[in-house]
């Protein structure tokens, strides 16, 4: 199925089970051609939460950094990451280090913060040999799928992810805040509602509730914005889990999420979120060159496990603040 709008006035196909793709002849260089179809790129994802673009020929950090700063807004620093990522150019990653064998399950980017991305842009420079999508679910659809009482619940405590920090697992604090200082630390947590311990050891424990449920700042409709189930210890390879459990304790993994109350999510929970969204999601396998750009609040993405190496470039853009998008919980409040 091809589809296209007044407002695009480019074609873009659409096939179930696929993300959108859109040909393109740049016939020139990519940032030219970024520049020239901006509005109507961004116009495809306000239509359909994302949209692969392909045939741009993106070759090297220099093309993608022309090209997310002609596509985007303002390329926004990452903040509270969960895991480390390298650093291109101001405002461009690479993809969070993840075991290659291990899912990145379905999550929208940095829901744990007051402020995030609207539009997530990816960049593939080395396609993998098998697997590694970007795959993407549609929030409002994942709602409407999941359990009435469950979702009520969700609605009405939100969630809590706990994070420890240490110098072997995921990010450091360092890493996550920019900065080592413990008192910028503070001041940054207290400014956003995130409570915080300083450990014996010297690491750094902190617990903030938030939101599970947002409405989308167009169109209104209520998506399921979180990382509940991606951060849960019941995500993690079960050998994973025990080994953090055994070395950190129950209270000491790197990360792990509860209901908004603090109670523990279980593992028939999680298991049930990660089954909705796989029930809803769309592929497409990456090639190099590519170009895809995410509704972050209409639209959960993942990374699949891949084989052989993978090179994808990050880009965040378009900030947006959780108070703007009537949650259902006001944060910080118990």
């Amino acid at each position: 199925m091809t589809s296209s709008s007044p407002a695009s006035a480019v074609a873009v196909q659409v096939r179930p089970g696929g993300v959108p793709l859109l040909p393109a002849e740049p016939g020139g260089s990519a940032a030219a051609w970024a520049s020239e179809h901006r509005d109507a790129v961004r116009a495809i994802v306000a239509d359909h939460g994302s949209v692969l673009v392909r045939g741009l020929g993106l070759a090297d950090p220099a093309d993608v950094a022309a090209v997310f700063a002609h596509v985007g807004t303002e390329l926004i620093p990452d903040r509270e990451a969960f895991a480390s990522r390298e650093t291109y150019s101001a405002g461009v990653y690479s993809s969070s280090a993840w075991p290659q064998n291990q899912p990145m399950c379905m999550h929208h980017e940095l829901s744990y913060r007051l402020e995030f991305p609207g539009l997530l842009l990816f960049a593939c420079l080395g396609a993998p040999t098998e697997g590694g999508a970007t795959a993407v679910a549609d929030a409002p659809t994942v709602l409407g799928a999941l359990p009435a009482e469950l979702v009520r619940r969700f609605e009405q405590e939100g969630w809590l992810l706990t994070r420890s920090y240490n110098d072997e697992i995921g990010a450091t604090f360092a890493e996550s805040f920019g900065t080592d200082d413990r008192a910028a630390i503070e001041d940054y947590c207290r400014a956003n509602a995130i409570e915080f311990e300083w450990q014996a050891d010297g690491g750094l424990r902190t617990r903030q509730r938030r939101s599970a449920v947002v409405h989308h700042p167009v169109t209104g409709r209520p998506c399921w914005f979180n990382q509940v189930a991606f951060l849960n210890e019941w995500t993690m390879d079960p050998e994973v889990r025990e080994y953090l459990v055994d070395v950190y304790g129950p209270d000491g993994l790197p990360f792990n999420t509860r209901f908004g109350g603090g109670d523990p999510i279980g593992e028939d929970v999680v298991q049930l979120l990660n089954s909705v969204y796989e029930a809803n999601t769309a592929r497409e396998p990456w090639q190099a060159g590519d170009l895809m750009l995410v509704d972050n609040i209409r639209t959960a993405h993942s990374r699949e496990p891949f084989e052989g190496p993978r090179e994808v470039l990050v880009g965040m853009t378009d900030p947006v603040r959780v108070a703007d998008l009537a949650p259902t919980i006001e944060v910080g409040a118990r």
